[in-house]
């Protein structure tokens, strides 16, 4: 039986109709979708005044990880700037650096943060804790390069979208566990964190088309996990088995009403709340999954980037730290 679901925004609707979209994923697929051209990021810097460099760190296995980073220009022997370490989205499948990466920059430019984004290995040529582990080595790399980057180690955020918001709340649990550094802030967008598939919403949006359905959604957590069971996936992997939530910094998390991710994304949430954290939620009426990463233009997309915007802001506040 197909349950009912929340309306999409008008004008996201109008948008979505003239998209290409799926139901399911797999290895064919997927090899198709790996040959389309990457995201330009020269565009995107042409008019903004930014250095850019590209340095590597080594995997828990030897592999190198890329990083690039996007500072303000001419602050090279500055101190104190925020840091923001960007992981992206792709179903932990596809995707690299530079995906959605118009969204940090935009905080670079707000804030003059150093924008810092991983380029981690993907599923299912690597699998289990690997994804997590290559974006924990480029957080232990700020944290050891903080005077060269000319950042404030206090004022940290790890920011991701999809999928890069599961890997960033799996990146803020250890580094809360292990004692790296204190992490200032988390910003989960639309953020795939538990691997199950049972909540209501991954009920909602399955079988027809979508951006991201629980079709896809099943490939990409198959991909990551392989044969674990779920009494041994590690909460670092899908947060939303962590058993422990308490400790972490201040969250914001987002997500649309009409997306699989809704209702797993408000349960963690919830459970930061019920740990006696402090978190932040928005569910924006109508919008489907990556709904302000793909029409940023819309004006329920400009609303939910503006919010985000403003509670970043508030954070990075001096009076917010004190």
């Amino acid at each position: 039986m197909t349950l009912a679901r929340p309306a999409l925004d008008p004008e996201l609707g109008a948008l979505l109709a003239d998209m290409p979209l799926m139901t399911r994923l797999g290895p064919e697929l997927l090899a198709q979708l790996r040959l389309l051209p990457s995201t330009p990021v020269e565009p995107l810097l042409e008019g903004r005044s930014v250095d850019r460099r590209e340095v590597t760190v080594s995997g828990e296995d030897g592999a190198r990880i890329p990083l690039s980073v996007f500072s303000p220009a001419g602050t090279a022997h500055a101190t104190g700037a925020p840091c923001v370490f960007w992981i992206h989205g792709g179903g932990m499948v596809m995707g690299d650096r530079f995906s959605q990466i118009d969204i940090p920059l935009e905080w670079l430019d707000l804030f003059g943060a150093v924008v810092v984004s991983v380029d981690y290995r993907l599923a299912p040529e690597v699998s289990g804790t690997t994804l997590v582990d290559d974006c924990y080595r480029g957080l232990l790399w700020i944290a050891e390069h903080a005077d060269e980057l000319g950042i404030d180690p206090a004022r940290i955020v790890v920011a991701g979208a999809s999928a890069g918001g599961g890997l960033a709340a799996g990146v803020t649990l250890m580094a809360r566990d292990g004692g790296t550094l204190p992490i200032a802030a988390q910003v989960l967008v639309c953020p795939m964190l538990d691997h199950r598939n049972i909540t209501t919403s991954s009920r909602q949006y399955s079988g027809d088309p979508g951006v991201w359905t629980r079709e896809m959604n099943e490939f990409g957590w198959r991909s990551v996990l392989g044969d674990l069971r779920d009494e041994r996936v590690p909460g670092h992997v899908s947060p939303a088995v962590a058993d422990d939530l308490s400790g972490l910094p201040t969250t914001y998390v987002d997500a649309g009403s009409a997306e699989v991710f809704r209702d797993e994304d408000v349960a963690y949430a919830t459970r930061i709340w019920a740990a006696g954290g402090q978190a932040e939620l928005h569910i924006w009426a109508g919008g489907f999954h990556g709904f302000d990463a793909l029409y940023p233009q819309a004006r329920v997309s400009a609303e939910a980037r503006r919010t985000r915007n403003d509670w970043l802001a508030r954070v990075l506040s001096p009076a917010f730290a004190a």
